[in-house]
C-alpha cells in the first residue's frame, strides 16, 4: 500500500480498509495487512486467518507459531494503530457475519454473501448480544455493497476490554515462564522412547496372530496401534515433534496417510472453539447436537455448508445419547470421508508458502500404498465375512481416541462471547480436562490436557502435564475457571448434555401438537 511502518492507523481508517476488502489484523500494536497472494498460500488455510480480520490477534498468532515465522510477519507490518488506554477495540470480521470475498465475472474479488446472521426472534433464549450464529441466506449471490460498518461494530456485553487485556498479559506473562522453563523442548529418549516401543509391539503382535490365523486379535491390536498412531500424527500436525514443518509434515504423511489411511492435511487448528457456525469439532448433524441452537439448520463457515436439521436429524439426535457410543465406534469411516473429501477440495488450490503443492502429492500416493497393504490385509481373510469382521473389529479399536476427544467439548459453553473475549478466557471457558493417573496417560495420548495444549498447541504432549501446573496457578490467579472431571464422570456429563438436548426435540414436538390441536378446534 505504500505507507511506511510509522503511520499510525485509526479506527475509522482501518474498518475502511477491512469493508474494501482488506485483510487486516493486529500484532503487538503494529496493523499488519495479509495479502491476498499470502491467504492463499497460508499454510493453516485461510480461515485460520479471515476470522481474525480486524482483531488483535497477538496471543493467537504467537501460540500458532514459530520465533521464525513471527520474524517474517514484519515484512506485512503497514504501520501502528491508535489504541485506548485497554488496548484495541476488536471489530467484528465480515466472516463472522457471513461475508467472504471471492472472484468475480471479471476475475476480481468481491463481497459475496454466503451467510446471514440468525434473526433476533430466532436466537436462543438467554443468549449474549454479541452471539453471531449463521444460516444460509434466502438468496446467496454476490452482493452490491458488501458489508457495512455496523456490522463491524461489536455487540456489548458483560465483558470488558479491560479486564481481558488483563487476561492476555497474564497469558503472555504464563507463555514466557512456560518457555523459560524449556518446555518447548522435545523429550525424544523419555517421551517418545517409550511410545516407539509400544508402537511397534502392536504392529508385530497384529502380523503375528494375522500369520497364524488369528484374525479377531490381529484385528483388535491394528486399531489399537492405529488409536496410538493418532496422538503422535496430533504432534506432528502442531510441528510438536521436531518443530521444523516440513520434517514433521513428511513424518506425518507417513504415519498418517500410509500407516492409518487419513489425510494429516485435513487435520485442522481450531479458531473459534465451540462455536456451532464456525467449529467443525461440534458440527455432527445428522449424527449429534450438543446444543438445540443446531435445530436451526445452521451454516458451517468451515464446511460451507448448511447443516441441516431434517427429519433424520431428528430421528438421530431425539435417540443420540444413547447411540453415543455406537456412533463413535464407527467414527472412523467418518474420518475417511472427511479426509478424501479435503483432498478433491485441495486439488486445484493454488501453492501454498510450506510445502507448494508436494505435501498434496504426497497424500495422494500415501494413501494408495495404504490401500494396496490393508487392502491386501482383507482379501488375505479368506471370505468376505472374515474380512468384513476384521475390518469393523480393527475399526471399532481405534475408537477410544474419538471418545477421547469429544469428552473436552462437548460438554462445554457453545456461546459467543464476541471478538472482544481473550484468547486465555476463551480456550478456559470451551475446554475442560480429563483427569487421570500419570501411569495411563498414553491411553489418553496426551489429549486429556486439552486446556493446556489449546492455550500451547506446539508444545511437546509429553510436557503438557508440568505446563498444566503453570495454567492452573494462573487460572485461579484470574479468577477463571479451570475445569476438569474423572473420565467416568465426563462420560456422563456429555451423555447428559445429549441426553437434554434429545429432551428438546420432544418437548418441541409436544408443543407443536398442542398448537395443531388448537387450530382444529377453533
Amino acid at each position: 500500500m505504500g505507507l511506511p511502518p510509522t503511520t499510525e492507523w485509526t479506527r475509522e481508517q482501518v474498518a475502511t480498509r477491512i469493508l474494501a476488502g482488506d485483510t487486516l489484523f493486529v500484532l503487538h500494536g503494529n496493523l499488519v495487512r495479509v495479502p491476498p497472494s499470502w491467504l492463499a498460500a497460508h499454510p493453516g488455510g485461510q480461515l485460520s486467518i479471515l476470522h481474525f480480520v480486524g482483531r488483535d490477534a497477538t496471543d493467537e498468532v504467537e501460540a500458532f507459531h514459530s520465533a521464525e515465522t513471527l520474524q517474517r510477519m514484519r515484512g506485512f507490518v503497514i504501520g501502528r494503530v491508535e489504541q485506548g488506554e485497554h488496548g484495541w477495540a476488536p471489530f467484528v470480521p465480515p466472516i463472522a457475519n457471513g461475508w467472504v470475498r471471492r472472484p468475480g465475472k471479471d476475475g476480481k474479488p468481491e463481497w459475496y454473501n454466503e451467510a446471514r446472521p440468525l434473526r433476533e426472534q430466532d436466537a436462543r433464549a438467554g443468549a449474549p448480544a454479541s452471539e453471531i450464529l449463521l444460516q444460509v441466506p434466502e438468496d446467496a449471490k454476490a452482493a452490491e455493497c458488501g458489508p457495512t460498518l455496523s456490522m463491524l461494530q461489536a455487540a456489548p456485553n458483560a465483558l470488558t476490554l479491560k479486564n481481558e487485556k488483563r487476561n492476555s498479559e497474564a497469558y503472555r506473562e504464563l507463555h514466557k515462564r512456560i518457555v523459560d522453563a524449556g518446555l518447548y523442548k522435545t523429550r525424544f529418549l523419555t517421551g517418545y522412547g517409550p511410545e516407539f516401543v509400544r508402537y511397534t509391539l502392536l504392529a508385530v503382535l497384529s502380523a503375528v496372530c494375522y500369520h497364524y490365523g488369528w484374525l479377531v486379535p490381529s484385528a483388535l491390536f491394528l486399531g489399537l496401534f492405529w488409536q496410538q498412531l493418532t496422538f503422535f500424527a496430533h504432534d506432528l500436525g502442531h510441528v510438536g515433534v521436531t518443530h521444523d514443518w516440513t520434517l514433521d509434515r513428511l513424518i506425518s504423511i507417513f504415519v498418517a496417510d500410509f500407516l492409518g489411511g487419513l489425510s494429516i492435511g485435513w487435520w485442522v487448528n481450531v479458531m473459534v472453539p465451540n462455536h456451532p457456525s464456525h467449529d467443525p469439532d461440534i458440527q455432527h448433524l445428522p449424527f449429534f447436537a450438543i446444543s438445540p441452537v443446531f435445530f436451526k439448520s445452521l451454516w458451517s463457515s468451515y464446511y460451507k455448508r448448511e447443516m441441516t436439521f431434517d427429519a433424520f436429524g431428528r430421528l438421530f439426535v431425539s435417540a443420540q445419547h444413547k447411540l453415543f457410543y455406537l456412533v463413535l465406534a464407527l467414527a472412523r469411516f467418518n474420518l475417511y470421508a472427511n479426509s478424501y473429501g479435503y483432498l478433491a477440495r485441495t486439488a486445484l488450490e493454488p501453492r501454498r508458502f510450506r510445502g507448494g503443492r508436494w505435501w498434496w502429492w504426497a497424500e495422494i500416493a500415501c494413501l494408495g500404498l495404504f490401500f494396496a497393504w490393508f487392502g491386501a490385509v482383507l482379501r488375505g481373510c479368506g471370505t468376505w465375512r472374515r474380512a468384513l469382521v476384521y475390518l469393523l473389529v480393527s475399526h471399532i479399536a481405534a475408537s477410544p481416541v474419538h471418545v477421547q476427544i469429544v469428552l473436552s467439548h462437548f460438554s462445554r459453553s457453545t456461546e459467543d462471547l464476541g471478538p472482544v473475549e481473550s484468547f486465555f478466557a476463551r480456550q478456559l471457558r470451551t475446554t475442560v480436562d480429563v483427569i487421570c493417573s500419570p501411569r495411563i496417560e498414553f491411553i489418553h495420548g496426551g489429549l486429556h490436557l486439552q486446556v493446556t495444549h489449546h492455550l500451547f498447541p506446539r508444545l511437546p504432549r509429553h510436557n503438557l502435564r508440568e505446563a498444566s501446573l503453570l495454567v492452573k496457578d494462573f487460572a485461579k490467579e484470574r479468577g477463571l475457571e479451570y475445569a476438569e472431571f474423572g473420565f467416568v464422570e465426563g462420560n456422563g456429563e456429555v451423555t447428559g448434555v445429549l441426553k437434554q438436548v434429545a429432551d428438546q426435540i420432544k418437548i418441541v414436538g409436544m408443543v407443536a401438537d398442542s398448537e395443531v390441536r388448537e387450530a382444529m378446534k377453533s
